[in-house]
């Protein structure tokens, strides 16, 4: 039986950072499943009220340098929680030794579970729905899972099934650059990652279809796939030939582990700041956007925000 959950680390790439869930309050910062599960683990039955929660993801890290930057940093903290999720960037690589990577990940899951420390994995999603681009990397992701699958099962792992949840295959569950999440689809992995943790099942699911999607004509097709490549494909492809990363001048959002209490009276403190015009006109359009939401919603750069309208 899961031990109730005081402390939690996030680990990997810009899917455990959050993109594309952007926070209102701060450029180029985001939310994210993981934020968003910490603020659920706070009022689950595993979770704790007093839940401290760090995220040492960032965007764009291969697996080599999550399992030798980010594995040793959760080792040093000892939470009662890691999510691992990573080696989506290194599968999108033609060269890729899957078998390698699997192994790689396999080491650094033994390392943290021989600390004691609980260890939550996400396998790959189907990209049969995606671009042509991305749709060739299937067989390998396919491979890849199957490898996820065997080492939590071998090690005792909670295991969110993201290629099974057929609802996330949804249009609107995904951003404009079709391959990171949009708001919505964070918050339905956060679901699902909740639904593993407590009882150790998904989310109720049927079925390998996926959410029908409007017919569009092929002028329309072609002049999206367009854009897709122009505004997105063509900077990646420019970020590879010059070995670079999205992520190589960034921080890691809450470095350390903070009480998700603290950090969601941070966010009301802020909210209250511009409520009150203490930051202007900017403070305001920032009020105007959050009422009536109702959304629960969680904060980049050290913030897990409170459930909007929920002030107090």
């Amino acid at each position: 039986m899961l031990k109730p959950i005081t402390s939690y680390v996030a680990i990997g790439d810009s899917f455990s950072e959050g993109l594309m869930d952007p926070d209102p309050r701060v450029e180029d910062r985001y939310r994210g499943w993981t934020d968003r599960l910490a603020l659920m683990l706070t009022e689950s039955s595993v979770g704790s009220t007093d839940l401290s929660y760090a995220n040492l993801a960032i965007r764009g890290r291969l697996l080599d340098r999550i399992v030798d930057d980010q594995v040793p940093q959760v080792l040093e903290m000892k939470p009662d929680l890691v999510s691992l999720c990573a080696g989506g960037n290194d599968c999108l690589r033609p060269k890729a030794d899957i078998d390698a990577l699997a192994a790689k990940f396999e080491r650094a899951v033994i390392a943290m579970s021989e600390a004691g420390i609980e260890v939550l994995m996400c396998n790959g999603f189907d990209t049969e729905f995606s671009t042509p681009l991305i749709r060739a990397v299937r067989p390998r992701v396919g491979i890849y899972n199957a490898h996820l699958w065997s080492i939590a099962q071998r090690h005792g792992c909670h295991m969110v099934d993201l290629w099974g949840l057929r609802s996330l295959y949804a249009a609107e569950m995904w951003a404009d650059d079709r391959i990171h999440l949009s708001t919505k689809g964070h918050h339905l992995v956060a679901e699902q990652a909740l639904a593993t943790l407590e009882s150790g099942r998904s989310l109720p699911v049927k079925g390998f279809g996926v959410p029908a999607r409007p017919t569009r004509a092929i002028r329309e097709v072609m002049s999206e796939e367009s854009r897709w490549a122009r505004e997105y494909l063509a900077p990646w492809v420019g970020r590879r030939l010059r070995g670079q990363s999205s992520g190589d001048t960034l921080d890691p959002k809450l470095a350390e582990l903070t009480r998700v209490r603290d950090l969601v009276e941070r966010s009301r403190e802020v909210d209250r700041a511009r409520e009150n015009g203490e930051t202007g006109a900017a403070g305001e359009a920032g009020a105007a956007d959050r009422t009536g939401s109702g959304e629960t919603h969680t904060g980049g750069t050290g913030e897990v925000n409170a459930p909007r309208g929920t002030e107090g």
